[in-house]
């Protein structure tokens, strides 16, 4: 992603992207990239700018849109969202047709127009069918983000701020980890830190008072009490998370948290991480450099939890994970955090 972004940053323009995935902030983040590399001017670029939708079109009309001249300056920029649903002809003669002729139109783009294929989530089987497979040497795939953390670490670096450690566990507790929400709540919380310090450091205090969240009842002090197994104090102070945060809120995000500690002892237990140095435990646990000295925390909750009850941990958390996704039938969020808890504790 790093490579495409320098490429465009200096203005060596593609005629053709293929974007797909899940993350459709940093695509979009991608196509203003655009943008300002082809035009001179915001005016230039809303007025030669074009978003299309896939559903409304078939390739022969896009092949039709992407090869009119521009009115107003030398290059114009298409955008077709939903590029996946794009409309497939009634026969297999049309088809034909139309696959051959964008197949030419890859080969041979116009000079004059930039397309920007945006797709969404894709099954693997669907890149090695017409037309997803002519795309293969232009796709740039931008997936769920797997590292909140890291993510959040980096886009506050480009910022010039950086995060003390309990920040980033803070952040990636209280949001969702996509990169939309991350980036917003980013912005939110550097304004908000930068009207109290000049050091450009991130505080979990910061992010706390940002996201409105008790700095007495958190998931920091969850944790404490999940490792010294309080399973009453685990409980009060859960239901404390839940009636400032609201019910359902409060329960997603304590799930979130939970799930990466216990995701995090999981994968410490596999032998090959055992044997590694602790700067790559970091990498493997989805740490960044200066989360390395948690490691050393984490190495010692092995202690108070079995590989087994780590296992079962994990399986109770996607059980109430199903249940607050509408896949499983509940009474109320209070009962699932208690029946949780038990199963973390009892």
């Amino acid at each position: 992603m790093e490579k495409l972004k320098k490429a465009i940053q200096s203005k060596k323009i593609a005629p053709i992207y293929f974007f797909t995935g899940s993350e459709s902030y940093l695509k979009e983040e991608f196509a203003t990239l655009i943008q300002g590399a082809l035009f001179a001017s915001e005016e230039d670029a809303v007025a030669n700018t074009h978003l299309l939708h896939g559903h409304d079109m078939t390739l022969r009309e896009l092949l039709s849109r992407a090869s009119e001249y521009p009115m107003f300056t030398e290059r114009q920029l298409l955008v077709v969202r939903h590029f996946e649903k794009i409309k497939k002809p009634t026969t297999k003669e049309q088809q034909k047709q139309q696959y051959a002729a964008f197949g030419n139109y890859l080969a041979n783009p116009a000079t004059f127009t930039v397309l920007l294929l945006d797709a969404d989530e894709l099954d693997k089987s669907d890149f090695e069918k017409q037309p997803f497979s002519l795309l293969k040497s232009v796709r740039h795939d931008f997936p769920a983000i797997k590292h909140p953390d890291l993510f959040a670490s980096e886009r506050a670096a480009q910022a010039g701020w950086e995060f003390e450690p309990d920040a980033l566990k803070a952040l990636a507790a209280y949001i969702d980890p996509s990169s939309r929400e991350i980036c917003q709540e980013l912005d939110k919380i550097i304004l908000y830190a930068s009207e109290r310090q000049s050091a450009k450091r991130i505080t979990a205090a910061d992010v706390l008072d940002c996201v409105g969240v008790s700095r007495t009842y958190n998931v920091f002090e969850l944790e404490k009490a999940l490792v010294a197994r309080n399973l009453r104090l685990c409980s009060g102070m859960s239901l404390m998370i839940m009636d400032q945060e609201g019910q359902k809120e409060g329960l997603m995000a304590i799930v979130r948290y939970l799930t990466t500690f216990y995701m995090r002892l999981w994968k410490i237990y596999m032998p090959e991480v055992q044997r590694m140095a602790q700067s790559d435990i970091a990498k493997v646990l989805g740490m960044s450099p200066r989360q390395e000295f948690l490691i050393k925390s984490y190495l010692t909750y092995t202690r108070q939890f079995s590989l087994q009850q780590t296992e079962t941990a994990l399986c109770a958390l996607r059980d109430v994970d199903a249940s607050l996704k509408g896949l499983r039938p509940y009474s109320d969020e209070k009962y699932l955090l208690l029946q949780l808890m038990q199963h973390l504790l009892g």
